[in-house]
């Protein structure tokens, strides 16, 4: 019986779902770790399960191969965008610009106060390394060109209509609960997807805006935007 979804769809789809379904179980579990577990190690256990699918499936990321990575233009390119995303990131926060709440805050600090390093390199670590090849790969390789096309893998990113970079941002958007920031972001990144044809570009920048904005937030401690 056929699958329902390509081996390269789902290799671009597993990885997320693990990750977003360990930030659900650390969502759900008491914040004091009286259930006996820290639910603040468990963004680990996500960043791992979601490193080793990216692993087995690697041999799928063909447009990921180094002949696809970009110029020192492009890359000067992603690194001014991805550091106008975290500006933005960062001041777009008004109530307003809001919906809902984090469903898993993170709080790296002990009862004293004191930062807890060890969770602090792994949370920044994810956030910055794993996270944007992760994201990308399902954002824009995978859903941005699925909705143009359900055989998603022929589409060049240069082909990519309006609809689908507007429905997969909307999307984008539902993920995150800075909702005016996240369209800002995924525009950002299907731009330089669709104008570079290389996902390493919004890769590149996607990975500047998590990392600056990871050593903004343990500089300020303004915890809530992690």
């Amino acid at each position: 019986m056929a699958l329902p979804l390509s081996r390269g769809a789902l290799a671009r789809v597993v990885p997320f779902v693990l990750f977003m379904l360990l930030l659900a179980v650390r969502g759900s579990l008491p914040a004091d770790g009286s259930a006996g577990v820290d639910p603040r190690w468990t963004y680990a256990i996500g960043v791992l399960l979601a490193a080793g699918a990216l692993w087995w499936f690697r041999r799928e990321y063909g447009e990921l191969a180094r002949q696809s990575r970009p110029d020192s233009g492009e890359t000067l390119l992603a690194v001014v965008v991805g550091l106008v995303v975290f500006v933005l990131w960062i001041t777009l926060d008004a109530p307003w610009m809001t919906i809902g709440s984090p469903t898993a805050t993170f709080l790296p600090v002990d009862a004293a106060g004191r930062v807890d390093w060890p969770l602090v390199a792994v949370r920044w670590a994810g956030a910055a390394l794993l996270v944007p090849v992760m994201e990308e790969l399902f954002w824009r390789s995978f859903l941005m060109r699925w909705i143009e096309r359900p055989q998603f893998e022929a589409v060049a990113p240069q082909r990519v209509g309006l609809k689908a970079v507007v429905l997969s941002t909307f999307v984008f958007m539902l993920a995150h609960t800075l909702w005016l920031a996240a369209i800002v972001a995924g525009l950002a990144y299907a731009w330089l997807y669709v104008r570079t044809g290389k996902l390493w570009v919004p890769i590149v920048a996607h990975a500047v805006t998590n990392g600056a904005l990871g050593v903004w937030v343990v500089a300020t401690r303004n915890w809530t935007f992690w």
